[in-house]
């Protein structure tokens, strides 16, 4: 067990990362820019995409979620043996990461734990955030912080709690609309099969919803992927959402179902647009329907459970939780976990390829 009196903390500080988005349309470009950067994307993709932002006013409310989480953090520490003070850096926008690694130097951080805003372990899930995190520091240079990430959390009580609030929540309002059968169907960002196969970003967001399903007593559920991108000769994880909605329009007993975004933390483009919009779009075409359950945000038992993560990766706390039969993850990432997989580019919006 690490000693953490006083100020022998092993950490002076908390990093959260997250994804970044656009805070206005002139922002909108520049950031795609910055997602595909390096990458054979053609332009005339980036400006579809684009136009997805635009129709939010060019504001993705991602930013405006992780400023919400990060003050919770910062709440939560304060009552916690691990009470340092919390930054918060993006990957492809301000503030990016690089910038936030300099003014934790300036302030005189040596060493930060780092909370991902990930459940999953993919390459762009995971692996990605650590080379971002690893060219940000190069970039800041010898006085860069350690940065050294907490563990994936899908099958952590605390995530599973507050996405079961979430679907019980939804329920509910089918429920005062007289609901009958209710078809539970979980979301996740697809990503490309060949990705998949190097990592247990499938299973384990199946896991993660049978727990979730299971704390809220639905027996009918299913896992369904969105957002989807690329040339259609890629294959992709699926079914797309969409097209479990259009075969629910077969089954005539069922005209609820609640979506829940159990792949996503927070309200950004992928949820608000590719669900609120899109999918939304195809249940009113078909007659069903929908209730979107919320992300799990600031939901106590998350934001409980970062703190958990925070004390293990400090060594405050040496039990990790954990449900289902994986039982507890490994406390760190292998130095060679979620490999890059050979891919053409990648795309807008979530770091899979286009």
């Amino acid at each position: 067990m690490v000693c953490v009196s006083g100020d022998r903390l092993p950490y002076d500080a908390v990093l959260v990362v997250s994804f970044g988005g656009p805070e206005k349309d002139e922002d909108v470009l520049p950031f795609l820019e910055n997602v595909v950067r390096g990458r054979n994307v053609p332009r005339e993709r980036l400006r579809e995409v684009a136009g997805h932002y635009y129709h939010l006013g060019g504001r993705s409310p991602i930013n405006d979620q992780m400023r919400a989480l990060v003050e919770a953090v910062r709440a939560e520490l304060e009552s916690s043996a691990a009470r340092v003070p919390v930054y918060w850096g993006n990957r492809n926008w301000r503030p990016l990461l690089a910038e936030t690694l300099r003014g934790m130097a300036a302030d005189g951080v040596r060493s930060a734990v780092a909370f991902i805003a990930s459940a999953w372990s993919s390459y762009s899930s995971c692996r990605q955030y650590q080379e971002d995190i690893a060219r940000a520091r190069e970039e800041v240079g010898p006085t860069a912080p350690r940065v050294d990430k907490t563990r994936v959390f899908y099958n952590h009580p605390g995530f599973i709690e507050a996405m079961a609030d979430r679907v019980r929540a939804a329920r509910d309002v089918l429920a005062r609309e007289g609901a009958g059968d209710v078809e539970l169907i979980f979301t996740a960002h697809s990503i490309p099969l060949a990705m998949a196969r190097s990592c247990r970003y499938a299973s384990q967001l199946e896991q993660a919803g049978r727990l979730v399903a299971e704390a809220v007593g639905l027996d009918r559920w299913r896992l369904a992927y969105q957002s989807r991108s690329g040339p259609p000769e890629q294959p992709w994880l699926g079914p797309d959402v969409r097209d479990c909605l259009r075969e629910l329009d077969r089954r005539p007993a069922t005209r609820d179902v609640i979506l829940a975004p159990l792949g996503f933390l927070s309200d950004h483009i992928e949820v608000v647009y590719d669900l609120d919009t899109q999918a939304a779009a195809v249940a009113r075409e078909h007659g069903l329907n929908m209730v979107r359950a919320a992300t799990v945000g600031t939901h106590p038992r998350f934001v409980a459970m970062i703190r958990d993560l925070i004390e293990e990766r400090m060594g405050i706390q040496d039990s990790p939780r954990a449900l289902g039969p994986d039982g507890a993850a490994e406390p760190t990432c292998a130095a060679d976990c979620c490999p890059a997989p050979d891919r053409p580019a990648v795309a807008p919006g979530a770091g899979k390829p286009v």
